[in-house]
């Protein structure tokens, strides 16, 4: 008798109660098109305003409204669009919706590519003049955050020359993309089933997660091979990326790659420095985790590839779609009455797509946009823990969008990624401080624990490392040292010495490993994983501990979308990442956690 096989039903046989309903972005396609034609005639109006920007404050305020008003209802386009295109990649007639909806953003984008320059053309006099006049008051803080950039513009000629070499500037990640993901092969391994699985990025996290260390071990093995044969063209694949950076960096007339990157959020280096400086000062208790992993998995040595599995075997449990909700709930009401609700109504109703089906995403995400709900795409499983954290991470982001629309106008409501990893992250410390709180063994409670000091691990301490590389190869290349194979595996495996301790032992391929990490072609940008979980492990002590004014801090932070810097939203939320205070709470933390798991064990 031939096993039935459980496939993933078609989109259309999919339950409408499991669905997200989008009809607080347009009630049908219909709805859609009609919309979309209205707001593509819209384009010509731009030309009302060009070379006009200058005559006067009224002129300059309706150019904004009406830009701002187009990319409002662009946006709602859009994210119909692409919510639409997630539900089934192979359904051309979303494909086609999406494509027709970036065409004609693009065409806006070029006939409003001469707001820009021509506000900074402005002189300073006439600019503060308009600045102070009541006719531009809501669209004041926009223009003070564009005018930052004057003097880091460069003339219409160098600007033109800067923009055509936009295509070429992505060769050095295109290079790495197609090696890693098209030309390497990695062949098969057993597994510990015995079944013969492709070895490949994908599965390679997996194989490290195998409860047999020789598949671990061979896994990891065959899997650098790869990177070592091509190290030299992966290396100046890097080495051209991180010049890139110092090129665009220069030419701007930023002091540095890493202080380009910080102007946009108004980020200070110290804030960078400051996370290293604390990450090393808590090391010692990263070398006492390591070494209580290899007492508890009794090995004689440790390895990298023995430290992704978990110590314990992972619980059997089982939440459908309603006790997940209900668990996320429970746990985020020291957020209110209030946040907790609009929540609960949004899960149980139709915020979320809730199951896989053929066609549909991979992976998890938040959606929010200005007119519409704040939509969440899961595959959920209810067999997976870690699915019900994702959905506490989800709807940590979409509950920071619902409050930004509703208490910031358009252009100051959109949150920097700067800020949306301390959202999200604060429901999923909440979600594991009460199930924490709540184990009904020891063993489950050393389970969530090793869970979340893996999480803390992977987040802050090892984003902080990729982060200190990051660092040292842009300052070599800014002193004029080339980026050689041998100097770049050399500066990786001396901050592996330094991150694992002197009782890890290294493999001499875990030097290559610099050669895999995509982040590195999107350089200064790991260091916000870091920052956004230790600020929000140390907004969670402070409204956990504390009572309605705290409550208050935090939910302002997420009223604020973006109608101030990152920095300041942090501190009216009560804390302040330009010291050290929050990283260094976060890190106690996990000290904490590490000596609770090794008394446990």
């Amino acid at each position: 008798m031939i096993a039935k096989v459980k496939t993933l039903p078609p989109r259309a046989k999919v339950k409408t109660e499991d669905t997200w309903d989008l009809e607080s972005l347009f009630a049908s396609d219909t709805a859609w098109e009609t919309a979309f034609k209205k707001w593509e005639k819209q384009i010509d109006r731009y030309e009302d305003y060009r070379g006009k920007l200058g005559d006067d404050a009224k002129t300059l305020a309706a150019c904004l409204k009406f830009d701002t008003e187009f990319e409002r209802a662009g946006e709602k386009l859009g994210t119909y669009a692409f919510l639409k295109t997630t539900e089934d990649m192979a359904n051309s007639t979303y494909q086609r919706m999406q494509g027709r909806y970036r065409n004609v953003a693009s065409r806006a984008g070029q006939a409003a590519s001469y707001i820009r320059p021509e506000i900074m053309d402005i002189p300073e006099a006439t600019m503060q003049k308009f600045l102070a006049s009541k006719v531009l008051a809501e669209f004041k803080l926009l223009l003070e955050q564009l005018l930052r950039y004057k003097a880091h513009t460069l003339n219409k000629g160098e600007e033109k020359l800067l923009a055509m070499q936009a295509e070429m500037s992505d060769a050095a990640n295109q290079i790495f993309r197609q090696l890693t993901d098209a030309d390497m092969k990695w062949g098969t391994i057993k597994n510990e089933r015995g079944e013969l699985v492709e070895l490949s990025n994908s599965t390679f996290s997996s194989f490290l997660q195998s409860p047999d260390r020789k598949v671990r071990k061979k896994a990891f093995h065959e899997y650098y091979t790869q990177f070592k044969s091509h190290e030299n063209t992966l290396a100046a694949a890097l080495s051209g990326s991180v010049q890139r950076d110092v090129y665009y960096a220069r030419a701007r007339n930023y002091p540095s790659a890493l202080e380009a990157s910080l102007f946009h959020d108004k980020v200070p280096a110290s804030v960078v420095t400051n996370l290293i400086g604390s990450v090393h000062k808590h090391l010692p208790a990263l070398y006492r985790y390591y070494d209580l992993r290899r007492r508890k998995m009794e090995l004689r040595d440790i390895h990298h590839y023995d430290t992704y599995v978990p110590i314990l075997s992972e619980l059997k449990s089982k939440h459908t779609w309603q006790q997940a909700v209900k668990l996320v709930i429970k746990a985020i009401e020291p957020l209110g009455s209030e946040y907790c609700g609009i929540l609960e109504r949004g899960l149980n109703g139709r915020w979320s797509d809730r199951y896989p089906n053929q066609g549909k995403q991979s992976g998890a995400f938040s959606c929010g946009s200005f007119d519409g709900d704040p939509y969440i795409l899961m595959n959920y499983q209810p067999d997976v823990l870690d699915h019900v954290f994702t959905l506490a991470h989800e709807a940590g982001h979409s509950m920071h969008s619902h409050y930004s629309a509703k208490h910031q106008p358009f252009q100051y409501y959109n949150y920097t990624i700067f800020v949306a990893e301390v959202a999200s992250t604060f429901n999923e410390q909440l979600l594991a401080r009460h199930m924490m709180k709540n184990a009904k063994s020891d063993k489950e409670r050393a389970f969530l624990i090793n869970r979340e000091i893996d999480s803390i691990r992977g987040t802050i301490l090892r984003q902080t490392m990729f982060a200190e590389f990051e660092g040292v190869t842009h300052a070599l290349a800014e002193a004029g040292e080339p980026l050689t194979v041998e100097r770049i595996k050399s500066e990786y495996r001396k901050l592996l010495e330094q991150y694992f301790g002197p009782d890890f032992t290294l493999d001499d391929e875990l030097s290559l490993e610099c050669l895999r990490i995509p982040h590195f072609y999107r350089a200064f940008y790991v260091y916000k994983y870091a920052t956004g979980l230790s600020a929000s492990i140390a907004l969670v002590e402070r409204v956990t501990n504390g009572g309605k004014t705290e409550l208050n801090d935090y939910l302002g932070f997420l009223k604020g979308g973006c109608s101030k810097y990152p920095l300041d939203l942090l501190r009216g939320a009560g804390v302040d990442m330009e010291q050290p205070t929050a990283v260094d709470t976060a890190l106690d933390y996990f000290e904490r956690l590490v000596g609770e798991l090794d008394e446990l064990l």
